[in-house]
């Protein structure tokens, strides 16, 4: 994963470009991932574990309407956590997961390891729904891969 991170720094220092994250499932293994590569510091800005709720809401601006009406492993509010993430941090892209990694979890109709990841801005951004199989620890790493790579494909 580490060559996904790098490949992103490459990017965003070359563009004076910024990041954030906002993770719930993944519990900041994203940041971890980020910050791991020398230089990070030049246009990673922050990330927010917003892994309650009331997080989500309190910083993120996550409406309570959207996890009422979609859940909180959906599209709308790993999106809203992307713009969310943005504004808190000042920053041009952001990327944000939402997801129930396993063993247990899950709601009607959306099962345990059902991850929504968001990358991108405002003005670009993609999300991917994720319906990982391994254990709790593999369903994480994939959802952090992927994650990385989906902004990749934003950039």
């Amino acid at each position: 994963m580490i060559h996904l991170a790098q490949e992103i720094q490459r990017l965003l220092t070359a563009r004076h470009q910024t990041l954030a994250t906002a993770e719930s499932c993944t519990g900041g293994r994203v940041a971890a991932v980020l910050t791991a590569v020398p230089g990070s510091s030049a246009y990673f800005q922050g990330g927010l574990v917003a892994y309650q709720n009331e997080v989500k809401m309190r910083h993120l601006g996550v409406s309570e309407q959207t996890i009422a009406e979609h859940d909180v492993v959906s599209r709308e509010v790993a999106t809203e956590m992307v713009l969310g993430a943005c504004r808190m941090f000042g920053t041009d892209y952001a990327i944000a997961t939402t997801g129930y990694a396993g063993p247990g979890g899950g709601a009607p109709g959306i099962p345990t390891g059902t991850i929504w990841l968001a990358a991108g801005n405002v003005e670009n951004l993609a999300t991917l729904c994720l319906h990982a199989t391994g254990d709790r620890l593999q369903n994480l790493e994939q959802a952090t891969r992927e994650a990385l790579q989906l902004l990749l494909n934003q950039l």
